[in-house]
């Protein structure tokens, strides 16, 4: 009986707790359409530390951000937004907005074909999306070759064995572009610079020399950290060591 009780608690404490953040989010939107930004923020930002995330929610509090012409911020949550969702077309458009205003202008390393084709096919869908398409993929294989095994017309035996043969090609492709994304995505640490100007040394102390600087927006690439160190890589193959506290990571 106990058992029931807390099991119907929690579920009741889930609802509210849900219908609590709705109206948390709906009350943002509406400050936001009534020009109350730092307002907004504050009540979304309650629902993000509420561990309710979405791209939605990043990507209104991006558009607050920007609003408020606040680089780093703007442009750290339009990220999150297309990093949880890479096919949001409205956090993309608005991230190149707000990169605008950066002061540091940096020419990417040229890709290789295989580099382009991660960035361009298997990247802009998130690695669930993918396994997802694997699973349907299996399913389909799977009744395609019974219906092949029970046939008898020599035209349908040879349709679903060659729609079996290519929703096992789906499977395979997709398995290995969502395990590919995954480790992109685990891999690939990125951070967005939250100061005005800060300088970027060959060595993790702050006797060591400045190899160049960075501004208030941009993007790194995180490859190792040392205490209160981190090393980091920017789109033109500059390495150099930050302060960790100048950077937050995406």
């Amino acid at each position: 009986m106990k058992k029931i009780f807390f099991s119907i608690a929690l579920l009741f404490s889930s609802i509210v707790f849900s219908q609590t953040s709705d109206e948390l989010f709906s009350k943002g939107n509406n400050l936001y359409q009534n020009g109350k930004y730092s307002e907004a923020i504050e009540l979304y930002s309650s629902i993000e530390k509420q561990g309710l995330i979405s791209d939605d929610l990043f990507f209104n509090l991006g558009n607050c951000y920007y609003k408020l012409n606040k680089v780093a911020p703007s442009i750290y949550y339009y990220e999150k937004a297309l990093k949880i969702n890479p096919t949001h077309q409205d956090a993309s458009f608005n991230l190149a907005y707000a990169k605008r205003m950066t002061i540091d202008v940096i020419e990417d390393l040229p890709q290789t074909f295989l580099q382009r084709f991660s960035s361009t096919v298997i990247q802009k869908l998130p690695f669930e999306t993918w396994a997802i398409i694997a699973v349907l993929a299996s399913f389909l294989a799977s009744i395609l070759f019974l219906l092949y095994h029970f046939s008898y017309a020599s035209r349908k035996k040879l349709f679903y064995f060659n729609t079996s043969i290519f929703a096992v090609f789906v499977l395979l492709i997709s398995t290995f572009f969502a395990f590919h994304n995954y480790d992109t995505v685990k891999k690939n640490r990125t951070a967005i610079v939250f100061v005005d100007k800060v300088e970027i040394k060959n060595a993790p102390s702050t006797s060591s020399e400045v190899v160049f600087e960075l501004h208030e927006g941009t993007k790194v690439l995180i490859l190792d950290e040392l205490d209160s160190w981190k090393k980091i890589k920017i789109a033109d193959g500059k390495i150099g060591w930050i302060y960790a506290d100048d950077i937050k990571e995406i």
